[in-house]
């Protein structure tokens, strides 16, 4: 049995956090936010778990309703946005190559594996070393800070100039830097690590542009150590019905990479470990309705569900208003 938390904030904005385990959900005391209750685990020396666990009510939570109602917050946040840090990994998935491929194949000549297809047979041969060893660094890429993080129902906004707004459906790890620089995980959450394949695709050089979009971060956070073996399901509803529907599969039994292997490799910049900041790190996915032709449009909706996570995470796509950007001298 996994135990969640959830972010709860009521109508007159008071915030709460909620632990579920197993089809039970109780409200806790004494704290209002899970970076709260993470600050306190690491003060008092024990597990998230068991921080939450102690500080249970008796108040039972209704989180399909809560979900509904749109009282349900990302997974983590922060009360200063800089200080969250949104980046991830790609090609970390078997399978995740043919998608990324086919996007580059024509620009490549067909003699040679494209840079995407190397990466990731390099990440098959070396993204899974012993314990306490680092194997092969995968691609890596920033997706901004906390202001582009989004809750469960919230849109996901496509700027003005993007060339689509495409879901990703994937894991995110989070996790907390404590007073002495040592990242500590948290736990994990359903993501939609939204992105522009469009602009990806017309050169690869571009993946950097295309990620910096909003992303979408479920409301539940997977304690302890995930299970090896996900399995969900990505879908696009638009007007109602289902447009496209696939399976996706995550977790490390289905990754060419360790969570372990991923995480050293982002956290050995001493950047990335500044005491008090947050990380919400995507971990890839194979999984893209774009691999099927799918052209998305606003008012469509993304759907992500797996279990054990009991809720959905689902995102309505927006597209921002154009406006006019100069630069002045001063």
């Amino acid at each position: 049995m996994y135990s969640r938390l959830i972010q709860h904030r009521a109508d007159d904005g008071r915030r709460r956090v909620i632990l579920a385990e197993g089809d039970e959900a109780f409200f806790l005391d004494g704290v209002s936010t899970t970076l709260d209750l993470a600050r306190a685990a690491l003060a008092e020396g024990v597990t998230l778990t068991a921080a939450a666990r102690a500080r249970r009510s008796s108040e039972p939570a209704n989180l399909a309703a809560a979900l509904d109602a749109g009282r349900l917050l990302p997974a983590i946040d922060h009360p200063d946005s800089a200080r969250i840090m949104l980046a991830g990994t790609g090609l970390t998935h078997l399978g995740s190559a043919e998608g990324r491929d086919a996007m580059h194949k024509a620009a490549a000549e067909a003699a040679h594996q494209t840079d995407s297809m190397r990466m990731f047979l390099e990440g098959v041969e070396g993204g899974k070393p012993a314990p306490g060893q680092t194997g092969q660094q995968p691609e890596w890429f920033y997706k901004g800070d906390g202001q582009a993080l989004v809750g469960p129902e919230a849109p996901l906004t496509s700027p003005f100039f993007a060339g689509d707004g495409g879901e990703e459906p994937e894991l995110a790890g989070i996790y907390l830097i404590d007073d002495d620089g040592a990242p500590w995980r948290l736990g994990v959450a359903l993501a939609n690590e939204f992105s522009d394949h469009v602009t990806e695709r017309h050169n690869y050089l571009w993946l950097a542009h295309s990620k910096l979009r909003q992303a979408a971060l479920g409301a539940e956070l997977l304690l302890g150590s995930p299970p090896t073996d996900i399995r969900g399901t990505s879908r696009i509803r638009r007007d109602g019905a289902v447009l496209w529907e696939k399976p996706f599969l995550t977790g490390e039994d289905n990754m060419s990479h360790t969570l372990a292997n991923l995480e050293a490799h982002h956290f050995k910049y001493p950047g990335f470990r500044r005491p008090g900041d947050v990380h919400v790190h995507f971990f890839g996915t194979a999984t893209l309705s774009c691999a099927d032709q799918i052209e998305t449009q606003v008012g469509d909706q993304f759907e992500i569900e797996a279990a054990p996570f009991a809720l959905p995470l689902r995102n309505p796509l927006a597209e921002a208003a154009p406006e006019s950007i100069a630069v002045r001298s001063l």
